[in-house]
């Protein structure tokens, strides 16, 4: 068990140091710490769509090709086309995130 006294003398320490530890920082900091997140922000949720996207398209492709095999052929190629369309939200969230990381900081 934690005394709660010990709780207190940690943030009161904490406390105390926090504005030594906030001169050093700019705004110019900030900027390059939201742009960081928001890079990071970006492409976490730029490539959850299209893996979930393309994973759903392939295993339906799969489940098609298994009831008709003869139209494999043409099931591979639309598949092949939607994951590439859907595979371009992915991409744009890289070149959005890149322009984050390099053009903004």
């Amino acid at each position: 068990m934690i005394d709660p006294t010990t709780i207190v003398t940690i943030l009161n320490t904490v406390a105390a140091q926090a504005p030594q530890a906030a001169t050093g920082i700019d705004g110019a900091d900030i900027m390059k710490a939201g742009a960081l997140i928001g890079a990071g922000i970006c492409m976490g949720f730029g490539a959850i769509g299209p893996g979930i996207g393309e994973g759903f398209a392939a295993g339906k492709a799969c489940e098609a090709i298994g009831r008709s095999p003869q139209d494999a052929g043409l099931l591979t190629r639309t598949m092949l086309i939607g994951q590439a369309v859907s595979e371009s939200t992915g991409i744009y969230s890289l070149v959005i995130a890149l322009l984050m990381l390099f053009v903004i900081t």
